[in-house]
């Protein structure tokens, strides 16, 4: 039976309803599209069984929405410390402690925040005389441009060390991560997640490695491939992996598919998306292009490992190109172009 909210003892459930039914369909149908089908669910039949609600619980509830969105807004400017600040000038200290208190039980911020929102020149002179286990540790949450920077400015041996550490890093317990942060001053250390965290690992570092400059890249790898060489083949094999032709200009391509076998080429295209075969159609000549285009139609299906075997062949081609410095791969960051 349809119910009536006079009061504020209502649960969260309830106040979610309340909440859409104020923002209107339109609103709601877009807040809809974040959540997951059970919540759809819960939160449509909780509607349906809302037949009115007092202006003054209406009020109450979006007042306490929009005190939830300031405290979260605060919280990823400057952390905890900073949100509480705020919201007592705003709200009173009392009132500041319950909005935060509300937060803090499902809230889940990413150990370092705070050093997330520093300079990484000044990361760099903080950390850079710490042990490289702690500084893989700091850098495994940072984003890998950030990261990146601060590998880069660190000593040649060390970068190599730390990426390692990186690579290697599988899970750190919240203990660990608390010390770190007290280490660090941050303001976030009463916000670990109390399980395991999982960081770091051969993804993580391939981000950073790909974003660093070239110089930096090639000295870490050159030393994991004499000190690690299993673990230098399988960054290197995720490090650019076949879409990223489309990191290179029309000149680099046509430069790389002269060296490339045309029947590779035809298996590796069967497993590309159509943006990709694009890229390489263009940059060949329409009789070669209608050629393989034919051969990619006439060998029917293809075994997926056969496409990534093709796939590989052409990307150690492209790594070798650059290395020989006959392309450039556009990454993002880092490489100077002088011309």
């Amino acid at each position: 039976m349809a119910r009536q909210m006079k009061d504020g003892n209502i649960s969260g459930l309830q106040k979610a309803a309340i909440l859409l039914i104020s923002l209107g369909p339109e609103r709601s149908a877009g807040i809809f599209k974040h959540l997951k089908e059970e919540e759809i669910e819960e939160l449509t039949l909780e509607i349906a069984n809302t037949r009115s609600v007092t202006p003054q619980v209406k009020e109450d509830v979006i007042n306490e929405f929009y005190e939830v969105c300031l405290a979260q807004q605060y919280i990823a400017e400057g952390g905890i410390s900073y949100a509480k600040e705020l919201l007592e000038k705003a709200l009173g200290s009392d009132k500041a402690m319950d909005v935060i208190g509300k937060l803090t039980a499902s809230l889940q911020v990413k150990p370092f925040e705070f050093v997330r929102k520093t300079d990484a020149s000044q990361i760099t002179n903080f950390i850079q005389d710490e042990h490289p286990q702690t500084i893989a540790l700091i850098l495994s949450y940072l984003s890998p441009g950030q990261a990146a920077q601060i590998l880069s400015a660190l000593p040649p041996d060390r970068q190599t060390d730390v990426a390692r550490r990186i690579a290697v890093m599988d899970r750190t317990s919240p203990e660990v991560i608390k010390e770190v942060e007290k280490v660090l001053e941050t303001k976030l250390a009463s916000l670990v997640n109390q399980d395991y965290t999982i960081i770091g690992g051969v993804d993580s570092v391939v981000e950073i490695l790909n974003t660093v400059d070239r110089g930096t890249e090639k000295h870490i790898m050159e030393t994991l491939e004499i000190e690690e060489p299993e673990l230098a083949d399988e960054i290197r094999k995720k490090m650019f992996v076949f879409e990223d032709v489309l990191l290179l200009d029309d000149r680099a391509i046509q430069r790389v598919l002269r060296d490339v076998d045309n029947n590779d080429l035809g298996i590796a295209l069967k497993g590309a998306n159509e943006q990709v075969q694009n890229a390489i159609f263009n940059n060949l000549s329409k009789r070669l292009a209608v050629m393989i285009k034919e051969d990619m139609e006439f060998m029917g299906p293809v075994r997926m490992k056969d496409v990534e075997e093709a796939q590989q062949k052409i990307v150690n081609i492209i790594r070798k190109l650059e290395d020989a410095g006959e392309i450039v791969i556009s990454r993002g960051g880092g490489d100077e172009i002088i011309v």
